[in-house]
């Protein structure tokens, strides 16, 4: 299987794949007498995991990993659970950090006049200039 088959049945791009070989995230295919890569099925399984491990937030080194543990037969499940439940408590204190910001956001965009004076609470508290009252 080629590259452009590969990335059609992994929803990434040869880019995206390329990429993902360079940094040794991915077994390396075997390369034809014409230098062309050739995949196999375990291939698209790991560049599927690598795709949907990114979509629900893991890192690269974190999907690194995870292939680690997938080619590994005797890998633990308990090994990959509590790999996800971490990456459920970073998440979760990444949402934190985010409200955080989007509350004091807030207080600064209430504090702000929004006319056409130069006047501007947001810019003076960012630059540290004089502290917000809540």
């Amino acid at each position: 299987m080629n590259i452009s088959d590969v990335a059609v049945k992994t929803g990434l791009t040869s880019k995206t794949i390329r990429y993902y070989e360079e940094k040794g995230l991915v077994t390396l295919p075997l390369r034809q007498d014409n230098g062309y890569r050739r995949y196999t099925s375990r291939h698209i399984q790991e560049l599927t995991l690598l795709r949907q491990a990114r979509q629900v937030g893991f890192t690269l080194e974190e999907c690194r990993e995870l292939v680690g543990l997938f080619n590994d037969p005797h890998r633990h499940s308990a090994d990959v659970k509590r790999r996800t439940l971490q990456k459920i408590t970073d998440i979760a204190q990444q949402i934190e950090q985010l409200n955080a910001m989007r509350e004091q956001l807030i207080t600064l965009a209430r504090r702000c006049p929004g006319d056409d004076g130069a006047e501007c609470p947001i810019i003076d508290s960012l630059a540290g200039c004089c502290a917000v009252k809540a």
